[in-house]
Parts: structure tokens; sequence; C-alpha cells
């Protein structure tokens, strides 16, 4: 009689109908976080909570918390007898906030305490359980919706700010910004910078700092370290009413095995693989999803469509897109197991990468994916229907590594390494690319990107603006990590705030500056952009000239705009340099070393008109003045 009370307790109930079952098997049911996790409902004119948990290897699955003094008895759901290995239920008078965990009988015979995989919101960390949530948060952003497949095109500018939530700006006791504090202070200095997205590192629910967030928990609950998840919304909507678009970052690659998560979650190996060769990932201590399971699959691609349908977030980075498509990516011969073909390719995550564009895509039209992928593997950035992964943009993790490599050399051995300048754009146009100086070239005792250019103080703040008026100017959008937009002396630590104090200082504040005038620079000039991903956007001038460490080039619109951008990777000035370009006046656009961005106000010359001396295959030239260790535009105004 007493256990049967005790079953009382749970109501037999689902909101499963046989339709979502078979979905959630095939691994398609792209809303089946509006089916599993703890939902709010009314049942018998009772309010309260349903919980719906996958552990097909459990023997008994009981509801755990502030509710019941954490009692492993009292709330114990119903395993659905269709062999789905759910375990579902209805528990009455539960409201919003109720804190809880599923504790978990194995068939192995253990008791394991498991937050909720589709929990929609945690404890602050270092606590572990889940939260009762349902918000009705009332969007305010129709207008940016409205326009959004416009500021997304990659037709468009694209400059993105990389931001790192707790660490860029703190409060005196060294306390991070809540969701509602940033929103009143990061949407003006975006805007007051020119970017127009900003990346947040992973805002998904972590359980260690140290991780930076790539160690996710919580997949569909924005971390509670800086609010509630209307609290985040909050801040997309008021960076949406202030025309910024907002990237995440997620980490469908790996998880951590902290004891409330994933890893080994009904007592067997659940969401990963048994086999460590396949299921452990040697670089991160994690563990790595298996893809070959539909449920697994279907839990990822129902948290990216949740994200983007929820949080009206305009773009997903999806981290280490590289450890997913290879079966050896990190690991020795005898390491890893081939695919059924004998060959290194994960044949399941490619089709799962493909299954997510695809479908992203298809009810986000205007929304862009992008991919954190290090290798040659072809087509990341091309439609699925072509044989590409469906990625709308790709990393150019190339073009970083042999940029920030060349500007390490000293000036005067650059001449001998033109090649790793002018590489990158023998592929430029193979993908659709983003150059990327993100957070992971400025940590791991890497040091600052002003730590990692040669010579004296003056010199290491005019290489830094040359490489940035560069980057402006090659094909492909741009990220910037934080703090780097003022040239930060120091490594970026996670833990404590950005040096702005360092703004007080004119080198400092001219790179600031100057990265103000390039990102007003691009989105301004069409040539720069309209064309960023197809060679008809580009055309050398000249690459050749490693003597004087200087190469010159063309960059086009779509409606024969022109810019003209030339760098001098030297400190020695180049006076009346000849350059072969097409017919027409040119007029300065910018240069790195003018005295407001903190250099030596090397004169040019403002106003040009090409004269009919055949140069660099052009029919006509001009002869300028290159300043030292500086980028030059300049702007076709008539042919």
């Amino acid at each position: 009689m007493k256990r049967a009370l005790e079953e009382e307790k749970v109501y037999q109930h689902s909101l499963l109908s046989e339709y979502d079952l078979y979905l959630f098997r095939q691994g398609r049911h792209l809303k089946i976080h509006e089916k599993l996790g703890s939902h709010i409902i009314q049942h018998k004119k009772k309010k309260g909570v349903q919980f719906s948990v996958w552990a097909p290897s459990a023997t008994t699955v009981v509801v755990m918390g502030d509710f019941n003094d954490w009692s492993r008895t009292e709330h114990r759901l119903h395993a659905r007898q269709d062999g789905s290995g759910i375990f579902e239920g209805f528990i009455p008078d539960l409201k919003k906030g109720a804190i809880y965990k599923y504790g978990i009988l194995s068939s192995y015979g253990e008791f394991l305490e498991k937050g909720d995989p589709y929990a929609r919101s945690w404890e602050v960390p270092p606590r572990t359980a889940s939260i009762v949530w349902q918000d009705s948060y009332k969007w305010k952003d129709d207008a940016w919706m409205g326009i959004r497949k416009d500021k997304n095109s990659l037709q468009a500018p694209l400059s993105v700010y990389e931001l790192h939530f707790s660490s860029w700006r703190t409060h005196e006791d060294g306390s991070s910004l809540t969701y509602k504090e940033m929103a009143k202070v990061l949407p003006s200095y975006l805007n007051e910078m020119g970017f127009t997205h900003v990346e947040f590192m992973p805002m998904m629910e972590y359980p260690y700092s140290g991780s930076w967030g790539y160690q996710l928990c919580g997949y569909f609950a924005p971390t509670s370290r800086f609010g509630s998840p209307e609290d985040l919304k909050f801040l997309i909507d008021v960076l949406h009413q202030e025309q910024i678009g907002v990237i995440l970052d997620w980490v469908p690659s790996h998880y951590p095995g902290d004891a409330h998560g994933l890893y080994r979650f009904d007592g067997s190996h659940l969401y990963e693989h048994a086999d460590p060769k396949q299921g452990y990932h040697p670089d991160w201590s994690s563990y790595i999803f298996n893809y070959g399971r539909h449920e697994v699959r279907n839990f990822l691609l129902s948290n990216a469509h949740y994200w983007f349908e929820n949080f009206h977030i305009d773009g997903m980075r999806v981290d280490a897109v590289a450890s997913m498509l290879y079966l050896d990516y990190s690991r020795n011969e005898g390491e890893w197991i081939p695919n059924i073909h004998g060959g290194n390719e994960n044949l399941e995550a490619i089709q799962f990468l493909k299954e997510l564009n695809e479908t992203l895509y298809a009810e986000f039209p205007d929304i862009q994916t992008i991919a954190e992928e290090s290798t040659s593997f072809p087509m990341v950035s091309r439609p699925v229907d072509l044989g590409g992964l469906g990625f709308g943009l790709k990393w150019m993790m190339g073009w970083m590594n042999d940029t920030l490599s060349y500007f390490k050399r000293e000036c005067i051995y650059r001449s001998y390494h033109q090649n790793n300048i002018t590489f990158s754009l023998t592929y430029a146009f193979t993908e659709n690319f983003m150059l990327p100086l993100s957070h992971d070239e400025v940590a791991h005792g890497k040091g600052s990107l002003l730590a990692k250019m040669p010579g004296d103080e003056w010199q290491r703040f005019a290489n830094l603006r040359l490489l940035y008026g560069y980057m402006f100017s090659h094909p492909g959008s741009k990220l910037l990590f934080m703090g780097s937009e003022w040239g930060q002396n120091g490594e970026w630590k996670y833990a404590q705030s950005l040096d702005w104090h360092e703004l007080k200082k004119p080198f400092h504040s001219g790179v600031q500056e100057l990265v103000k005038s390039l990102n007003k620079m691009y989105s301004s000039e069409p040539a720069l952009y309209s064309a960023n991903y197809t060679a008809d956007g580009f055309e050398w001038i000249d690459f050749s000239d490693h003597e004087n460490a200087v190469i010159s080039y063309l960059r086009k619109g779509t409606d024969s705009e022109m810019i003209l951008t030339a760098c001098n990777f030297t400190p020695i000035p180049r006076e009346n340099y000849l350059l072969g370009v097409p017919e027409g006046r040119w007029e300065l656009l910018l240069h790195t070393d003018e005295e407001r961005f903190g250099g030596s106000n090397y004169e040019v010359i403002e106003s040009i008109t090409s004269e009919p001396i055949a140069a660099h295959n052009q029919k006509s030239s001009i002869v300028i003045n290159l300043p030292p260790l500086a980028t030059i535009h300049y702007k076709r105004i008539s042919n």
C-alpha cells in the first residue's frame, strides 16, 4: 500500500506522440527539446512539471530535488514500454525554480545523480543541479529580424568582435558583469568601434571556468553565472536593436567527464563511444559524441535549432570541426579505429555536420554557420547538395598561421619569406573564409598580438597597425579577439579583466582609433566586401617585390568599385614607388602610419591621377610614397 501511494506522486503522462518517438529514433526530431527535459504544464486540472529523460540502460529513474529532500525513492518516473528507453512522468505542484537531478539506477547496480541534458537552466557553478525553467520573454527585435538576411549576407561586411564574457570587463572587486549590465555597455562600444557582429565564446552552462566554456554540461541552458535565460535574451535583444549581430560558439565535438554530466549518463556509454579509441579525446581529456547513434545526433541537432529559435542568434561558430572529421585526429598509429572503408574520415560525424547545416539553413535561411576547421578537408563551406559540408564560412587558419609567422620575423629577414605573406591568395577562394585573430593566438603562453611583433616599441606598434591594415583589405570576413583592438600588452587571462587602463597611453589609443577607422572603411567600401569570396574581387599588382618586402593588390566590388592596397613590411620608407594601376584618379582613404594612429605621419600623396605608363600588366601607373611599416589604401574615384 505504501509503494502504491509513492507511485501516485508521479502521474503517468507523456508529451511524446508515436510520431515524436519515430523522429527521435531516426535522429530527425528538430524540436525534441520541447518533449524531453522538464516542462511546466497543466495535467488533470493540476499544474506541475512533466519530466522526460532518455536512459535506456537504467532500471529505475527518480526525480530528486529540493522539493523532496533529495529522496532517492519518492518520485519515480515511469518507464515507457515501447523500447525507447525513455522514463517520464508528471509531478504536480512543482513550479519554476525547482532544483532537481535525475537519480539513475543503472543495470550495473550503480546509482548516478545526473543533471538534465535538456534543462533550460542550471545552478550557478560549482553547484551542479538543473532548474525547472519557463520564460515568456517578449522580443523587441522585429526590425533587426526583418533585415537580418542583409546584415548576415556573404555580400555584406562581416567584422566580428570575439568576446569572453567574464573577462571583457569586471567590477572593481573583480566580479563579472551580468547579462543586463553588459547590455548597458557592450552595444555602444561595438557601434563606436564599428564591428558588425559579436561572437561570444561558449555561453552554454559549463562547470569549470578554466575551460573558457569549451567543456559543456548544460547544452540547453545559458550559464547562470551572469543571470537568467531571460537576461541573456535581453542582452541579445538590445544588441539587435543596436544593429549588432550575435554569434555563439557551440561545442558538438566533445564534453567533460563530470559526474553530473553526459558521460556514462545511464551507467552505459550512452552519448559517447565505449571504446576510448573512438570515445575519448586525448587533447582535452574529454569524451566524443557517438554521431552514429540517432538519439545522440538528435540531441545535438535539436540543440542547435533551439539556440537559433529561442535566443534569436544570428550565427553559430562550430568549435573543433577538424577533430570531428578525422578518426585519427591527435592520435598515433594504433590509437584509432578506421572507418568501414579503412580510411580516417569519421563518416558519421561528416553526415551529422551535413544534416546540421542543411536543417539550419532550411529553417533559418538568414543565418550563418562558421566552421573552426584547420585542415584541407574539401568544400567545408560549400552546399551539401554539391558535396560540401554546408557551412556558410570557415576560419582561415592557414592565413592566420602564415601571417603571424611572417610578422614575428625581424624586418630585415622578411624579404626572404615573401611567400609566407602571399601564399594565402593561392587558395583564398576555395572556401568562404573568415580571417581569425582569435583568443587562441593570445593564450597558451603565446603572448599578445603586440608581443609577437619585433623591434622597439614604435616598431612593434607600427607592425601591429600594418597587420590590421593588411587584414582588413585581404579577402574574407574579419574576426578580432577582445583587447587586440588596442594592442593589449599582456597575454589574455580568463580570470581577470582586460587592461582597459592601457587606453590612456597614446600608442594603445592610436591602435584603437585605427581599428575604428578600418571598420568604417571596410563597411563603407563595397570593393572590400561585396566580392569577398570570389576571385573576381581580387587582383595582384605585384607580389614579387621581395627585395623591398612590399606587396600590392586591388580589391574590386561587384559594381566596378576599386581599392588599391600596398603594404611596406620594413621600417624603410619607399619614395617614388611605381605601381601599375587601372586608369583613373586615386584618392587616399587612409594609411596606418597616420599621426592619429600613433604613426610617424610620413608624407604621402593624397590624390594622384594615373599616367599612361605601362607597369605590372596595367596600361597606366602611379608613383606614390610608402610609409615605413605601413599599409596604405587608395580608392579609384574616376576612370
